[in-house]
């Protein structure tokens, strides 16, 4: 496989700001989702070569918002024929191992050298038959809620180019709502699936801790807060992605199983309003989770306001105590381009390490209080079924105001402010899904539901309800935007 990997804007122009790209169009990709693709693909409508040669030109109408790692790979990395989704395109998100390519993690400054071998997360995802077609953007180490970087133009939101496409998974999801590909690979060590999920228009669900493969690394930390996943645009996407990897996860665990459709259960879904931090949330973002809690009040679930998580008021600063102790070993582990220092690395990571360095006598008490909100998160499902919450504490930022260019400790008090609710399912193992319930404009807004530890399928049956009774926007359905001017094909079918 060849793969160049160059500065991420190299021959595409720069968006204007406030222009939609959406890279839907007549050809073989159609608007199929991932499961309506590997159908038309498995019945013969399409074939595997129309369907690649579709990608890569939707991946290249889609470069203005510089969301591939290099360029697209001159041979893809082909799954298994006979997965569930055999022969469906999608990208691998730069933090996560393939064979023959770098590993840039985000960063400007890391010694790109070609990996020998394909990682856990690559592994499972050519079981299932996808095809990885390239990489995806994310910010340095993925430790920001803003696909942006020191020198870098930024990944940008396909919804409004003037706009963050969140983080850290941002590049796969900008290219899975523009049209690009109907799935992606995603990750979430703080929010990192559901906060681009939410920016983008799209579902992600952060699983419970064991649904889906560890990286080694993770499996050795003293609180395993990432997990893995993808972004889709449908919750069938979501539902049969989860499905099959159940197939390799952890026996522990209760299966997904094959989800498809609304349960008949009615469930008790407790309302969160008011961050753990104790940070309000803007108008925008309180609109949208009270509007869907109302949605979901019609359908018949009862509704019932939670003052307040039963979780310790100290947990959002020693979660960012862990994430600067993150920051500081990825920063002192990570191989180095020639003539370069720890403090050539992004700003946002210098300041992070810096801080730990200054509370580093504080991670053993920091360990376990983290280690202890599991059973506090679990006594809060004696009384509910499930939570409602914002995704974020603030709607879908403009570009800029999450830059690694602003300030450390401006830039981290908003940064706290944004990624106020996600972290805790990562601390406590638990599944939680973002939803595109909120308006679309200027960019998306997104709603979550969390459910006890191991309880994915609850949230993926209520997903498919609420999809039902008030679809979401698509790109696709978007005149404004741009797409190929070539690879037309008529008589594609549509999901």
């Amino acid at each position: 496989m060849e793969s160049t990997r160059t500065d991420q804007a190299a021959g595409a122009a720069t968006a204007p700001d406030g222009r939609r790209v959406s890279v839907f169009a007549d050809d073989a990709l159609g608007r199929h989702d991932a499961v309506g693709l590997a159908d038309a693909l498995r019945r013969r409508e399409v074939s595997p070569d129309e369907v690649l040669a579709a990608t890569r030109d939707r991946l290249a109408a889609a470069a203005d918002l510089n969301a591939v790692v290099g360029s697209v790979f001159e041979t893809p990395v082909a799954g298994s024929p006979a997965g569930p989704f055999g022969g469906v395109p999608t990208l691998l998100k730069d933090n996560s191992d393939l064979a023959g390519v770098p590993t840039g993690v985000g960063s400007e400054i890391v010694r790109e050298v070609p990996v020998s071998s394909h990682g856990p997360v690559a592994r499972e995802l050519l079981r299932m038959g996808l095809t990885i077609v390239a990489k995806s953007t994310l910010p340095e180490f993925g430790l920001s809620a803003s696909t942006e970087f020191p020198t870098r133009p930024p990944t940008r939101n396909p919804w409004h180019t003037g706009y963050s496409s969140g983080a850290s998974s941002g590049g796969s999801a900008a290219l899975v709502a523009a049209g690009a590909v109907t799935l992606a690979h995603a990750n979430d060590g703080g929010g990192s699936i559901r906060i681009p999920a939410a920016c983008c228009g799209l579902v992600g669900l952060k699983p419970s801790r064991g649904r889906f493969v560890l990286p080694t690394v993770e499996k050795m930390l003293p609180v395993p807060i990432v997990a893995d996943g993808v972004v889709t645009r449908t919750v069938r996407d979501t539902a049969r992605f989860w499905s099959e990897a159940d197939r390799h996860s952890t026996r522990s665990l209760r299966p997904v199983g094959s989800v498809t459709g609304p349960s008949a259960r009615r469930l008790r879904v407790g309302l969160v309003l008011s961050s753990l931090a104790g940070s309000g949330i803007d108008d925008a973002t309180r609109r949208a989770t009270e509007d869907a809690a109302a949605l979901v009040d019609s359908l018949g679930h009862r509704v019932e306001p939670i003052d307040r998580l039963p979780i310790d008021a100290g947990f959002p600063d020693d979660f960012v105590r862990y994430w600067s102790f993150l920051a500081f070993a990825l920063q002192r582990s990570t191989p180095r381009a020639p003539r370069t220092t720890v403090r050539d690395f992004d700003p946002l990571t210098v300041g992070l390490a810096d801080r730990f360095r200054r509370d580093a006598w504080r991670l053993p008490a920091v360990t376990r209080r983290l280690r202890r909100a599991a059973a506090d998160y679990a006594s809060m499902f004696a009384s509910v079924d499930v939570v409602l919450s914002p995704v974020t504490g603030k709607a879908t930022p403009p570009l800029g105001y999450l830059s690694p260019r602003v300030p450390f400790d401006l830039l981290l008090e908003r940064l706290t402010d944004v990624a106020v609710f996600t972290p805790l399912h990562n601390v406590v193992g638990a599944p939680a899904i973002s939803l595109p319930l909120g308006p679309p404009s200027p960019a998306p807004l997104g709603v979550m539901f969390s459910a006890r530890q191991g309880d994915d399928r609850t949230l993926l049956e209520l997903a498919f309800e609420l999809e039902q009774a008030a679809p979401w926007p698509s790109l696709a359905d978007s005149g404004t935007g741009t797409g190929p001017a070539s690879a037309r094909r008529s008589g594609s079918s549509t999901a």
